[in-house]
């Protein structure tokens, strides 16, 4: 049995999703604006997965979370932990480095309205699974908002009645693993204050304790 890949820069799966891709390039030929790559130590204690790149931040840039409004409180709360040597993430080419942690995103490419399909999802499981075959046993997957989780749990074969969605749940993987749940760090939950600073610091800073990451 072949072990999937966990990235392929020159991806085209998904009609839409390549179409809109040509469509960006073409009107800025400066963007990365291919599927993005994952960032981080490829042994993690923590894989932090969140939804897709954003057109003029990961789509732009070619690192996730890099260059937008989600990735300031990301990296901010990485740096706050002790997860990164930096609290602010300008570009893929920066001084950034993570410590025991990987972030990724359930769809590698950037999707029109930042809102893929079903089948987008489903097209970019296998690298999602290759991903989380590398968290370390006894780690932590945190999930960024409803579809990252939804996809973790297709990636694992979990059934979702079994893992509910909410932000703060734990849930302990049979493998001795744990999957944590966050809303998503985007600009819409921050300035509508679904998620505040202190909440997403509190649940990181939990997920960070239960991957028993070393000060």
């Amino acid at each position: 049995m072949l072990k999937a890949p966990l990235f392929d820069l020159h991806c085209r799966r998904c009609p839409r999703l390549a179409s809109y891709l040509d469509e960006v390039k073409e009107q800025y030929p400066d963007y990365h604006a291919r599927p993005v790559p994952s960032f981080g130590p490829k042994r993690p204690r923590l894989l932090i997965v969140g939804l897709a790149p954003g057109v003029h931040g990961a789509n732009r840039t070619g690192r996730p979370f890099t260059g937008d409004h989600a990735g300031r409180l990301l990296y901010e709360t990485l740096h706050g932990l002790g997860l990164s040597n930096q609290p602010e993430s300008v570009h893929r080419r920066d001084a950034l480095k993570l410590h025991h942690c990987r972030i990724t995103n359930a769809v590698k490419c950037v999707p029109p309205q930042n809102k893929p399909v079903g089948s987008e999802v489903r097209n970019c499981n296998d690298f999602l699974a290759a991903e989380l075959a590398a968290v370390a046993p006894g780690g932590v997957i945190f999930a960024l908002g409803g579809v990252a989780h939804g996809a973790v749990l297709k990636a694992l074969a979990l059934k979702p009645k079994d893992f509910p969605f909410g932000h703060g749940n734990e849930h302990r993987l049979d493998d001795g693993r744990w999957l944590v749940d966050s809303y998503h760090c985007s600009r819409y939950n921050t300035q509508t204050r679904r998620l505040t600073t202190a909440m997403f610091r509190r649940v990181m800073g939990r997920a960070r304790t239960l991957a028993k990451i070393p000060r």
